[in-house]
């Protein structure tokens, strides 16, 4: 995505209000470089930043005060419910125990979403993660990995607490 044009649309969402006029919202990010599927609805507290490529399949709902940081990929799938304040980030650092800081040299690992999954409330997905669809992520989880279809994922670290049936 481009970041300048990324800078102005997040100084404009505050003004629109915050469940309406989602086509107006879309039009933006999409003229920022997202790719957003039809009845996409990003409420306009959310914040995305960064230059890497976003998706966003049709009929996802994304939440109040969620923040997407992407320095790669985000693949978000279609009919998915992201809750309030989740936090994507496709960005870590390597452990440099050698150097001056232990959070060393950068790196950036995608984040896949499987279509009609939920995200609830206070997740944290960081970079590397890809969970398959219909899966929920449970409110507060901090998830990293990879996690099948039907999954019910929580828990900090996120594990696999179930299969959905």
């Amino acid at each position: 995505m481009r970041s300048s044009i990324q800078y102005l649309i997040n100084l404009l969402m505050p003004l629109i209000p915050e469940t309406r006029l989602f086509s107006v919202k879309n039009k933006l990010y999409k003229t920022a470089g997202a790719k957003l599927g039809a009845g996409v609805r990003i409420c306009s507290s959310v914040q995305i930043r960064g230059i890497g490529d976003l998706t966003i399949g049709e009929n996802t709902w994304v939440g109040h005060n969620c923040h997407i940081i992407s320095a790669c990929k985000i693949e978000i799938g279609k009919n998915v419910d992201i809750a309030p304040n989740v936090f994507f980030t496709t960005g870590s650092h390597h452990i440099d125990l050698v150097g001056d800081r232990v959070a060393g040299k950068g790196t950036q690992e995608a984040i896949k979403i499987g279509d009609g999954s939920w995200i609830s409330a206070g997740s944290i997905i960081l970079a590397g993660t890809s969970i398959g669809s219909k899966s929920i992520v449970a409110a507060g989880a901090v998830v990293k990995g990879e996690f099948p279809p039907n999954s019910l994922i929580g828990g900090v670290p996120a594990k696999l607490i179930k299969k959905l049936t």
